[in-house]
């Protein structure tokens, strides 16, 4: 099975940007007739899953834990970074690609990068918004520090709990979902295979 990551063509900076405007716009009143399935309840299938149903699309959720506590992004420690900027150390987008395609050891889908680059600041906003308890300063901003590498301080951290805080973070903006009937849990489910039709996923095969 050959997978393709269908990345924009055009310039590293304009990709996503012209990509995320050329796309169809859905009517919310034509959302719910979109079935989206998401595998997976840590923080990217969490966050995904329940986003997608805030929006207003059918979401059905699956993943072998007992509870999407359970998943495996409670294990982060270090923290998430975000070009913020705060400390006025020269922090850009442009330097936090840099750094996540070097620290990578330039294995990394550099166009898909630039794009985590450039919504790292809207992702940590999302995350203060959902309560999540970073460490502050005594002025009460966020307090933030060289980590993995980093040429200048841009991790966000929450002592050495930041996977478990983000994970509950995500957790309950997922159970608000459920409890309005927008998204379907489907938990100690394990997913076996993709159905493909003509080339594109239609669904998946699943045990329970």
């Amino acid at each position: 099975m050959k997978f393709d990551a269908k990345i924009p063509e055009g310039p590293l900076q304009d990709k996503w940007t012209k990509a995320k405007f050329d796309l169809k716009l859905v009517n919310p009143a034509n959302r719910r007739k979109y079935k989206i399935i998401v595998v997976g309840s840590g923080l990217a299938g969490g966050s995904a899953a329940s986003t997608l149903a805030e929006q207003g699309f059918d979401v059905h959720c699956f993943f072998y834990q007992d509870s999407p506590r359970r998943a495996h992004s409670i294990a982060a420690q270090g923290g998430i970074n975000a070009a913020k900027n705060y400390p006025n150390d020269g922090d850009s987008i442009w330097r936090l690609f840099y750094d996540t395609v070097k620290g990578g050891d330039y294995r990394s889908r550099e166009a898909n990068v630039y794009r985590l680059s450039e919504v790292s600041n809207a992702i940590m906003d999302q995350c203060v918004a959902q309560g999540i308890p970073f460490a502050r300063e005594y002025g009460g901003q966020l307090d933030n520090r060289s980590f993995g590498g980093a040429q200048v301080s841009r991790t966000f951290y929450a002592r050495g709990q930041t996977g478990q805080q983000l994970l509950l973070g995500a957790y309950s903006s997922y159970n608000r979902q459920v409890d309005k009937g927008n998204l379907k849990s489907y938990p100690r489910t394990e997913m076996l295979d993709i159905v493909k039709v003509d080339g594109h996923a239609r669904g998946i095969i699943t045990r329970n």
